[in-house]
């Protein structure tokens, strides 16, 4: 633990549970961003070329960790709001189009959709509460279904679905297949050739432990020309760079996507993270995770009054755990948390903890005596 400790050299007594919000930088993430900060103020651009070959490496481990086909399959955006956008703007659509969605989605999985209403499209929320959501997913696409959207993990009560039977029901249906990844990028191992997905799309700032302002858009390479455009700039089109040159198309790759200059500080301080995860390897990050869900499960489920609401099921268990106290209301709940250093935010039905693979056991038992304690009130 003490390559964790030295990567998160976090404030005393702080518990930081809340990386389905807005995550913690690694120690070797803010390195970069300060010495790419440096280079700006002794050198201005000048090493350009070399901030480029950092891109590219992010593309490279973006790839990996997603395993995409080719480096050209991924997009770097603004933010999963964004990547969702352009499917939704990009896709011709006809009156009487459906989009099938959960009925638990963050609301840039659910408004993007609902404003393709005045083109005729009819969104349909589906309940997943029950014991089957994938089936009841799937037969909710009809004959005029177009596109699925789904979240690969519900942002309140955590729940993850089985991605590779969606999207193997998808594809048999003739249906497109979009996954909000952001909570389970960094997590939860990730695949999109498993999955059979056509486009995916996550920001870096929840578990990919990055800062906000960049996400990764993944879409697959036949579907690229027939998104249309919303976007132009000198970035986007193949020849980049040649800039006299008056006849220009789309790049190929999904640097199509990207119309202008990037944002290069946070391509630093992103590429840096993900190193972290390739030096720890995504599964033991997962496993990680999952034991400190049950830390938290077997702790919170201890506490007269205490009720969780993530699934019990251990195959759909994520890195989200919702609970609440009986009697209390969970904002207050959360502001008595806060003033006690225990960090976590008030999601669905109660309270959200989200701990990542190098919180410490004492953290996670720090924060466990706090809800007791007002529990006990």
């Amino acid at each position: 633990m003490s390559i964790f400790r030295d990567e998160f050299p976090q404030s005393p007594g702080l518990c930081y549970l809340n990386h389905a919000a807005v995550a913690p930088w690694p120690r070797r993430a803010t390195v970069a961003v300060q010495r790419f900060a440096d280079e700006n103020l002794s050198l201005g651009a000048s090493r350009y070329l070399e901030w480029m070959k950092v891109e590219t490496r992010l593309r490279e481990r973006l790839m990996r960790l997603i395993n995409a086909p080719s480096v050209d399959d991924i997009a770097l955006l603004k933010n999963t709001s964004e990547a969702l956008s352009f499917v939704a703007s990009g896709l011709t659509w006809a009156p009487g189009d459906q989009i099938v969605i959960s009925d638990e989605e963050f609301p840039s999985n659910r408004i993007v959709w609902e404003a393709l209403s005045a083109q005729g499209v009819e969104l349909v929320q589906v309940s997943i509460a029950g014991s089957d959501p994938e089936a009841a997913l799937l037969e909710a696409c009809g004959p005029r279904t177009r596109l699925m959207a789904i979240s690969a993990v519900q942002y309140a009560s955590g729940l993850r679905l089985d991605l590779a039977r969606l999207g193997q029901g998808c594809k048999a249906r003739d249906v497109l297949f979009c996954i909000d990844a952001i909570q389970q990028l960094g997590a939860l191992p990730f695949d999109v050739q498993a999955y059979d997905c056509d486009f995916a799309m996550a920001d870096g700032h929840k578990w990919l432990l990055a800062p906000e302002g960049l996400a990764l858009f993944y879409c697959r390479a036949e579907l690229r020309p027939q998104l249309k455009l919303t976007e132009y700039g000198w970035h986007m089109v193949e020849h980049m760079g040649d800039y006299n040159r008056s006849d220009w198309q789309p790049a190929q790759s999904a640097r199509r996507f990207e119309c202008g200059s990037p944002n290069m500080l946070a391509v630093m301080a992103l590429e840096a993270s993900l190193s972290l995860f390739e030096d720890i390897g995504m599964a033991q990050v997962s496993e990680l995770i999952l034991q400190r869900i049950d830390w938290l499960r077997e702790g919170l489920a201890a506490i007269p009054g205490v009720k969780l609401h993530s699934p019990q099921d251990p195959a759909r268990r994520s890195g989200i755990l919702c609970f609440s106290i009986a009697g209390k209301d969970h904002k207050a709940v959360w502001e008595q948390l806060m003033s006690h250093r225990v960090i976590c935010i008030p999601r669905g039905p109660g309270l959200r903890f989200s701990p990542h693979f190098y919180t410490e056991r004492a953290v996670i038992d720090e924060a466990l005596r706090q809800v007791r304690l007002i529990a006990m009130q």
